[in-house]
């Protein structure tokens, strides 16, 4: 999809969860937009039954993530943000006794992991735990409140003229108006606005027939002879030599080098 990704986390009391199952709160993709957010606006009032918290992040952070030579899945993105928001609700001290999450990929190995890096609370993971459970269910729903309404502000640099009048739909696949987006504002040499995922399969099958092909010449990626011990006297000495200075990591990763003749 196109757009943020958009993690979410709630918590309540154990002797709570009746009432805040009273709320209504399913699947946030199962419910309407209206629904969404009179939940959203409750869990936001009520901040004596459920507290909350979202991350958000960017699609360039996704791409650069899952397109970089050292590939960071989005499994592992997803896994690190959920981490990341139980730590966050541990560090100012709140009671936790459960952990339940809506897994990615198998939910055993995800709950083994979890375990091992919580071991002193009890740690769930189950497939659809947002149908399951009403407080992943109250986190899925912050969360896709959250990214709706980012989506609905989003203001697109690269279209300064017209930014307030792309309509790029819902940001799934299935969206027609969503693929209608794809079509028109793909440019042939730069790709997609910053809203895009590059990563997202759609979009790539979308580039291979609306952008130019491009072919990266790969380099001699031979294995070296690692130079021998020098003497530390040997670097105030003066030389005829010319010195060449290694390549910095950040040219030899994106495969860039000098061009002198064009």
């Amino acid at each position: 999809m196109n757009c943020p990704m958009v993690y979410g986390i709630a918590f309540c009391a154990t002797n709570d969860q009746e009432q805040l199952a009273t709320l209504e709160c399913a699947d946030s993709k199962a419910l309407t937009e209206e629904v969404r957010d009179k939940i959203f606006a409750i869990c936001g009032d009520a901040s004596n039954l459920v507290g909350w918290a979202v991350e958000v992040i960017s699609p360039n952070y996704i791409c650069n993530s899952m397109l970089s030579r050292t590939k960071y899945s989005l499994n592992q993105v997803s896994m690190d943000s959920a981490i990341g928001l139980i730590r966050a609700a541990i560090k100012p001290g709140v009671n936790i006794d459960q952990i339940c999450v809506d897994t990615v990929g198998p939910p055993k190995k995800y709950e083994a992991y979890l375990s091992s890096l919580f071991p002193q609370f009890k740690v769930t993971v189950a497939k659809k735990a947002d149908s399951t459970y009403a407080i992943v269910s109250a986190a899925s729903i912050c969360a896709k409140v959250v990214r709706d309404h980012a989506l609905s502000v989003w203001n697109f640099q690269e279209f300064q003229n017209d930014a307030t009048a792309v309509n790029f739909g819902s940001g799934y696949p299935g969206d027609p108006v969503t693929k209608k987006f794809l079509t028109d504002y793909c440019d042939s040499v730069f790709g997609y606005p910053m809203l895009v995922r590059f990563s997202w399969q759609t979009a790539q099958t979308a580039l291979e027939t609306s952008a130019y092909h491009v072919d990266w010449e790969e380099e001699d990626q031979s294995p070296k002879t690692p130079p021998g011990n020098t003497a530390i006297t040997s670097f105030f000495k003066t030389t005829s030599k010319s010195i060449v200075k290694p390549k910095h990591d950040f040219f030899i990763k994106r495969n860039l080098k000098n061009i002198v003749d064009f």
